[in-house]
């Protein structure tokens, strides 16, 4: 079959999604490929909860789950590399787009910050597990404060990864992703992403690349 790209995805890369919201990035990818069959896209909450939160989610569960998707829920950043259908897995693209630890206390409060960290880090090491020797894990992120506090890159070090780029993101350039807030009463609303990235992480120190490598 024909390679496809959408951005930094390819149709032949094995893709794990994280923390999807109303699954609508999973579904912008997998029409741009025209297939979903290397794809496997993850919800924190479960089927019930997403079709009770987001008005769009059943509809593309089905168009994912047509386009050849594999979709689950209630799998937690923190632990997916222990889950039975994970954990013998890798990936060549582990992708998170806007992790939030839910609406505690205030963005720019200390213990709100340190929340949004912890939830980074258990991601984070839980992916050094599941990416391929030279895949990459990509976080989308805003980048004004106080979301600069975050650190990921720091985090990532700590947990034995390295940043090897950090490019612009632009909802414009995914057709039919919508970002939703996802916790509280308005969490099928929008949210304005303002400047943001995605940070690419690879591991430390990866062989040298063999010739082919997507």
């Amino acid at each position: 079959m024909e390679e496809k790209r959408k951005k930094h995805y390819s149709s032949k890369h094995k893709i794990l999604l994280v923390g999807e919201g109303d699954f609508s990035f999973s579904l912008c990818l997998a029409k741009a490929f025209g297939s979903a069959s290397n794809m496997v896209a993850t919800s924190l909450d479960s089927k019930g909860t997403l079709t009770r939160k987001y008005s769009r989610a059943l509809n593309n569960l089905n168009e994912l789950e047509n386009l050849g998707c594999t979709i689950l829920h209630e799998v937690d950043a923190h632990t997916m590399s222990k889950h039975v259908f994970l954990k013998d897995k890798l990936f060549d693209r582990i992708v998170f787009n806007f992790p939030h630890a839910g609406f505690l206390y205030r963005e720019h409060d200390s213990l709100q910050i340190e929340l949004h960290k912890g939830l980074v880090e258990g991601f984070m090491k839980s992916s050094g597990d599941m990416v391929s020797e030279y895949g990459e894990i990509h976080v989308t992120h805003k980048t004004a404060y106080p979301f600069s506090e975050w650190k990921i890159a720091k985090i990532a070090e700590e947990v034995g990864l390295r940043l090897v780029n950090e490019v612009g993101f632009y909802l414009w350039e995914y057709e039919g992703y919508i970002n939703k807030k996802g916790s509280d009463m308005y969490c099928d609303n929008t949210f304005p992403v303002g400047e943001c990235s995605t940070f690419k992480f690879m591991k430390k120190n990866p062989p040298t690349p063999q010739q082919g490598y997507i």
